[in-house]
């Protein structure tokens, strides 16, 4: 026989160690109490055998069916040790040594000393227990080992206000069933004949399953099936006894009740863990839903903007010019409704997205997770080098605009001037080449020769004058060439056909003045043979010298030409006034825009500078703090109209085709992006005190202690090691920025504790039974139903070489949720 003996804190446990029950000994004190002698007497009574017998072998398969077998004789299935090894491994949760497989004697004495071997390193000290009665089947022997078995691992821990094992046991009995009529535990023999403490302890924690006020004290068989068969049903507890056992005896066995009992505290205490497990587990859960929501709207949001930047760029690069200042002005009132209707809730978009992203990563930080990483393409930085392109665009596409209004107005300028000087060089040279074509000096006389010819030189010198109008005119088309008018071809057409025409005028001049100066000479040869006639025939002379000089009256036609300039004079003037009335509009529209600009401006510039003090200097709670800060936002806000004002002021200077303005150094660019900054800035403060309430709430974090931490970041500064240290923590991209919310989190993780992997798996272990693996069913019936399928999703199969079909794998799952693997 081997004898066990533990040292240190140790317990006495065997057959003969007192009455019913083991006496004892230890730090711990003595399991049973002192009995009387009627107690004694029940020694010599097999019905406690009885008791013991069906309650410790419905205790050990309630912990054996784990393992996938169960005991029908609990004398003989412990016999050769192999199941009393695996008992004591599925109720500790630990390996023991591995054990003999061979049928002789000496192997099951080794297995039976090497579970005996663990019990007596738990801290028990057995006394007359051997392997060798257990392998012999000794009843008693093996009924006194199940109880050491029973006493150390479902009793000895129980602890309730101070007291342990059974004392802890009994307490935590009175203190339930104290509410219940009828019910007054005293004991674990006689306080349960009835049935009534079973029942009180059910209808404690489970009361939809009793209907306790239709119990009768005076019917202890009907309680106490009700409530065994309630236990098995629902509470997982295997029936150990049947209600004759407790009813037809005069005191119940008290170790097998106490085992009973012990199965209640354990499935209600249990079952409270499990709850508690469950708890924690939905609490990391809801957390990281929460936290998977925000990061899929991030990327939501974070690619729709993108798209739209993507889209909108190809649009402000667009290049191609209008051929009219219609179709160009056109272009810009869709810039300004760009910029007045589709840009701005894009900046509010922006804005939101940075806000989003900072939340993100604050309650990513207080719930102990890693920080989001974006999809490639769509970190804040990628969105900031989107939109920096598109505001180059922008401004670009702007000036683009501005200056080909310029082009354009100048080309129907010089387009107007073509056309007018063309009008008159053809209004000039109509009938011209008719009258050059005209033989009118074949039946002229010499004196109308003579004429003509002072004629035809007028015509000629009027024909030089008309050069310089010609090259004008030539000039305008080339320049309209250059410049790219769109009806080039019309002008080069027309410009053309006055070349031709002006050539085609020169020739027929030289002609006709070789053809009058021929014809003079002909006609002073005649005169000469006519000249005696004439002095015969004076009175015909002189009649023909009157009619000669009624012919030379021909030349008052140049007069009507001064007469069409002195006429131009009047429009010349109107035209002088109309463009001074423009100029003096524009200098008043300019004037307008730059009084509002120089109001605008400064304000802008003093709310952002007000902003970075409120953001050093805020005092009060962070709520108060919050309240201040939304309302200094609202009066930003409220001051709206001003810019719509000065925006409706900027639209008549495009409108006016005025480029410059000397009364002030702002344009309405600048203003613009001022304003965006200002709103992003009070907002971003916003959300930089929401998400330190965040932290604050989640940490624990005193109003004192915030204080403390904002005077630390105010003067925080370079130094040792340790800054350097902490700057690694705050600053992870070396960015040399350094945000309060950052140090915050910093701080607070310093002197603070949050969830870890390790504490959910431990969760999971509970609600799986101390399984390493847990089953969807077991999930589902654990969790709330979306949490449990978000579970159930993501859980990768169980590989363990104890894996079952459909296990689970609970501990990567866990660990993926603190980004110490993937889900």
């Amino acid at each position: 026989m081997v004898d066990y003996h533990a040292a240190n804190q140790s317990y006495q446990y065997g057959p003969s160690s007192g009455s019913n029950g083991a006496g004892g000994g230890g730090s711990m004190g003595d399991y049973m109490a002192q009995e009387d002698d009627w107690d004694r007497d029940l020694l010599l009574d097999p019905a406690w055998e009885k008791q013991q017998r069906k309650t410790f072998t419905a205790w050990c398969n309630s912990h054996l069916r784990k393992a996938g077998t169960q005991i029908e004789n609990i004398d003989e299935d412990f016999r050769d040790g192999l199941k009393l090894m695996l008992l004591l491994e599925v109720i500790s949760g630990e390996r023991l040594p591995k054990p003999e497989r061979g049928k002789m004697r000496v192997h099951k004495i080794n297995n039976v000393n090497k579970a005996l071997d663990f019990i007596a390193s738990k801290g028990v000290k057995l006394v007359s227990i051997g392997a060798e009665e257990i392998v012999d089947g000794n009843a008693k022997m093996t009924l006194g080992m199940i109880w050491t078995i029973i006493l150390r691992f479902a009793i000895q821990d129980i602890s309730v206000e101070e007291t342990s094992a059974k004392e802890g046991l009994l307490l935590w009995c009175q203190r339930k069933t104290a509410p219940y009529k009828n019910v007054n535990v005293q004991n674990f023999h006689i306080s349960w004949k009835d049935g009534l403490a079973f029942n009180a302890l059910i209808h404690r924690h489970r009361p939809e399953l009793i209907e306790y006020d239709k119990l009768r004290k005076d019917d202890p068989v009907t309680n106490l099936n009700n409530a065994f068969e309630v236990a098995e049903k629902y509470l997982d507890i295997p029936k150990m006894l049947d209600a004759e056992d407790i009813v037809n005896t005069a005191r119940p066995d008290e170790k097998a009740i106490m085992t009973y009992v012990s199965s209640f505290y354990h499935a209600f205490s249990g079952a409270q863990k499990a709850e508690t497990a469950a708890n924690r587990i939905c609490k990391v859960l809801a957390v990281n839903q929460e936290n998977e929501h925000l990061m899929e709207d991030y990327e939501r949001l974070a690619s729709d903007l993108l798209e739209w930047i993507r889209r909108t760029i190809p649009w402000l690069e667009d290049r191609v010019p209008q051929k009219t200042i219609q179709e160009m002005q056109q272009k810009l009132e869709d810039f300004r409704d760009y910029r007045r209707v589709h840009k701005p809730p894009k900046v509010q978009e922006k804005c939101q997205l940075e806000i989003n992203f900072n939340t993100l990563q604050t309650k990513l930080r207080l719930s102990n997770r890693p920080a989001f990483m974006p999809s490639e393409g769509k970190m804040v930085s990628d969105i900031n080098n989107g939109w920096q392109h598109l505001e180059q665009a922008e401004k670009g596409y702007e000036e683009w605009l501005l200056n080909e209004i310029r082009r354009l107005e100048r080309l129907d300028h010089l387009a107007e001037k073509f056309r007018q000087k063309a009008s008159i060089h053809e209004a000039w040279t109509d009938g011209k080449e008719a009258m050059l074509k005209h033989r009118d000096y074949e039946t002229a006389t010499l004196s109308d020769i003579k004429a003509l010819i002072r004629k035809h030189e007028a015509f000629e010198s009027d024909l030089a004058a008309h050069q310089d109008r010609v090259e004008q005119i030539a000039a305008i088309a080339q320049e309209l060439n250059e410049l790219d008018y769109y009806d080039s071809h019309n002008v080069n057409t027309r410009c053309q056909k006055i070349c031709d025409q002006w050539d085609a005028l020169g020739s027929l001049t030289h002609s006709r003045r070789e053809a009058l100066e021929k014809t003079e000479k002909q006609l002073e040869t005649i005169d000469q043979l006519h000249l005696e006639y004439a002095k015969r025939a004076a009175p015909f002379n002189n009649w023909m010298e009157s009619a000669m000089e009624d012919l030379q009256d021909m030349f008052i036609v140049h007069t009507i030409e001064e007469i069409e300039v002195q006429q131009l004079v009047p429009k010349r003037d109107h035209a002088l006034l109309e463009e001074q009335s423009k100029q003096q509009s524009n200098e008043h529209l300019r004037r307008q825009f730059a009084s509002q600009a120089n109001i605008v401006g400064p304000w802008i510039q003093t709310k952002m500078e007000e902003i970075g003090r409120i953001s050093i200097e805020m005092n009060g709670t962070l709520e108060d703090q919050l309240s201040h800060l939304k309302q200094y936002e609202r009066s930003i806000v409220d001051y709206k109209p001003n810019l719509d004002l000065l925006e409706q002021q900027h639209q008549l200077i495009q409108e006016a085709l005025i480029f410059d303005n000397k009364h002030t150094n702002y344009t309405m660019e600048h203003i613009r992006v001022g304003w965006e900054q200002l709103l992003t800035t009070i907002a971003r403060t916003i959300n930089e005190v929401e998400n330190q309430i965040l932290t604050r709430d989640a940490k624990g974090i005193s109003q004192e202690q915030m204080q403390e931490f904002r005077a630390s970041f105010n003067h925080f500064d370079k130094g040792d090691a340790e800054f350097n240290r902490i700057m690694s923590v705050v600053d992870p991209n070396h960015s040399g920025l350094v945000t309060f919310q950052a140090f915050i989190d910093f701080m607070s993780r310093e002197t603070t504790d949050t969830d870890t992997a390790d504490q959910v798996i431990a969760s999971f272990k509970v609600l799986a039974g101390d399984k390493n693996f847990i089953t969807a069913e077991e999930l589902r019936r654990e969790l709330p139903p979306d949490q449990a399928e978000y579970c159930i999703a993501r859980m990768a199969p169980y590989q363990g070489p104890d894996a079952v079909p459909g296990a689970l794998d609970y501990k990567s799952f866990s660990t993926a949720l603190y980004g110490e693997s993937d889900l």
